[in-house]
């Protein structure tokens, strides 16, 4: 039998084929187990949590190890540098892991420099004596894309390992094993679980090895996930598919009005033909995602008063649920001087279009022109 396509991976997420089996995978809360069996302890192993990782390892083509949480997922791949090792990071990237480099590199335990990844020439160029190179496309929250292949294939040639952050992308959009990276990191919290209810982080690696030094440094630091999280992680992943292709069509619609709309001076968002990611993403993404960053023209009080004026879309943080989230980034301290302060952060959800686009367009006619934010 061929193998079968992502979208049929993602309905078997942890089922089974097994005559008296549930076809819906069960929650194995136990934190000890009897010995003499493959399992003993929680923070080791447990048969949910195993589950989960064969569900996205299939969907990325690799060795999945799951974490509490994307910044623990995180933290593991930086635990693994040797002391000093420096890594190259890029300038726009989630602002939890900015922080986390910025912690590590005031205790000495990483030397950190930064650059424009989405710059691919001087990205490369950057490349000297570093260990790992960090990257995230689509990075958060600019929606800029990094030329993949041609950064990992550098660092290679450089000795360094290629990190990226693919949570924005999905492994439904973006299978960045294939693409040259050695670690794929998802906030699973996000598109994975899909229902903005379980904290949940996951790393990939194409190699093995490498997977079980993380489900080992994972069981000595204790960012091990909880069952109940983990089974709604599987949860979600069942419908992952059918969630990122409407999301993603309602995404793609609102850009294009977005772009249309006088009070917004500039829409970010790979699927427009005029965006500078354009032709990258085409060629080493399926899709374009379902994430919008647009700035409104009158400010960033304007954008504020956006945010809070819309009444079905929610003015919250985070991304990646089945509903639609939409959060003035330069609210925080961490984004300020890195992203326009102006910038709207979009992520679309799974309503239908002309009501999220009715809800957009009344809050942008009453409070995204410079008079009416002044009244």
């Amino acid at each position: 039998m061929n193998s079968p396509h992502p979208e049929t991976v993602c309905v078997e997420a942890g089922g089974h084929r097994t005559a008296g089996e549930p076809v819906s995978p069960a929650v194995h809360l136990s934190t000890t187990y009897h010995h003499g069996g493959d399992y003993e302890y929680i923070r080791e192993a447990s048969p949910t949590i195993e589950a989960f990782e064969r569900a996205i390892g299939s969907l990325e083509g690799g060795h999945a190890v799951a974490f509490s949480s994307g910044m623990a997922a995180s933290s593991a791949v930086l635990d693994g540098l040797s002391s000093g090792a420096r890594v190259l990071a890029p300038t726009v990237v989630y602002k939890g892991v900015r922080e986390l480099l910025a912690d590590r590199a005031s205790l000495g335990a990483l030397d950190v420099s930064i650059t424009d990844q989405t710059e691919t020439e001087s990205a490369i160029a950057a490349i000297v004596d570093v260990e790992l190179v960090w990257a995230e496309t689509p990075n958060n929250p600019l929606i800029g894309i990094t030329d993949l292949p041609a950064l990992a294939s550098a660092a290679h040639k450089r000795g360094a390992r290629l990190a990226v952050d693919a949570t924005l992308a999905t492994p439904l959009l973006q299978r960045s094993l294939d693409l040259g990276a050695d670690f794929v990191v998802h906030s699973a919290t996000k598109y994975l679980a899909g229902h903005s209810d379980s904290l949940l982080g996951v790393v990939v690696t194409a190699d093995e090895a490498s997977a079980r030094t993380l489900t080992e440094r994972r069981a000595m630091t204790g960012g091990v996930p909880g069952p109940f999280e983990v089974f709604l992680g599987l949860r979600g992943i069942r419908t992952l598919a059918l969630r990122v292709e409407r999301s993603q069509e309602n995404a793609a619609e609102l850009a294009r009005r977005l772009a249309g709309h006088p009070a917004v001076s500039r829409v970010r968002y790979p699927g427009l033909a005029d965006d500078p990611g354009h032709e990258l993403a085409a060629s080493q993404m399926s899709g374009f995602g379902s994430m919008i960053a647009f700035e409104v023209a009158a400010g960033a009080e304007a954008a504020e008063a956006v945010c809070g004026g819309v009444k079905r879309i929610a003015n919250a943080t985070s991304l990646g649920g089945v509903e639609s989230l939409i959060e003035r980034r330069g609210r925080y301290r961490e984004e300020q001087g890195v992203v326009p302060a102006n910038l709207i952060r979009f992520s679309v959800g799974c309503e239908h279009v002309d009501d999220l686009w009715a809800d957009l367009e009344q809050a942008l006619d009453a409070y995204g022109h410079p008079s009416k934010d002044a009244a």
